[in-house]
């Protein structure tokens, strides 16, 4: 089984710092990985685990901001924790406006670092466990035929059957029956359930009451979900 202990991520110049850091993320019992500077860190293996990085602003290739706003640009589940001999206010600004997890100063908040590591840990936790969420739902809703993925849009979006029936031009038994073969391959367990799905889908949007739920709307839809349009067309070509 791979290791799954939160790993936590220390770029610092200063040898001694680092292991100093390590030392107390090992005593916290999680997983340090140390890097000199920001190239090793960018270059380091990516692990689908929990994770933050404590961050020096002083580095000797990249500065620490620009290294925060690199890994910001790249993901989002990795908390940022800046421990630095740096107390210039404009930095600290600076970096928490850009969304540092914490600002901390050495060597006065070591004892501090522990706890602020183990909550941005547990943020990412917390991330990675609504992107695994959002990524299965995801592969449901590619499952949905262009017809079932109108109707769930209509129903997400506070049509009633009927509604949804006159809209797409059918009618509203055969609504019903989609909405159910909808839920079935959503798993979803109540209609409030599939609303919330299809509301972290994005496909929850008010639709004006003249629009009618077209390919081409259907099409705008998708692209907020980042499902291929072209594979879920053909999916429904050929039911």
């Amino acid at each position: 089984m791979p290791d799954v202990t939160p790993v936590v991520f220390i770029v610092d110049p200063d040898a001694s710092s680092r292991e100093s850091v390590e030392e107390q993320i090992l005593c916290a019992g999680l997983r340090p990985q140390c890097f000199g500077t920001a190239a090793e860190f960018l270059h380091r293996p990516r692990l689908a685990v929990p994770s933050c990085l404590v961050l020096d602003v002083s580095l000797p290739d990249v500065g620490g901001l620009e290294l925060q706003a690199r890994v910001a640009a790249e993901s989002n589940e990795m908390p940022i924790i800046f421990f630095t001999v740096c107390q210039d206010v404009a930095t600290t600004v600076r970096a928490m406006k850009a969304g540092a997890f914490e600002f901390l100063t050495k060597p006065s908040d070591m004892h501090r670092l522990s706890s602020v590591v183990h909550n941005a840990v547990e943020r990412s936790r917390m991330t990675l466990a609504r992107e695994a969420e959002v990524h299965t739902l995801r592969e449901r809703l590619w499952s949905l035929t262009p017809r079932e993925r109108q109707v769930l849009t209509l129903v997400a979006s506070g049509r009633m059957n009927k509604q949804v029936g006159g809209e797409l031009g059918i009618s509203e038994i055969t609504v019903k029956a989609h909405r159910g073969k909808v839920m079935r391959k959503m798993q979803a367990a109540s209609l409030a359930q599939l609303i919330n799905m299809a509301g972290r889908l994005r496909l929850a949007v008010p639709l004006r009451r003249d629009t009618t739920v077209t390919e081409d709307v259907l099409a705008e839809l998708v692209v907020s979900t980042r499902v291929p349009t072209a594979s879920v067309l053909d999916a429904g070509r050929r039911r």
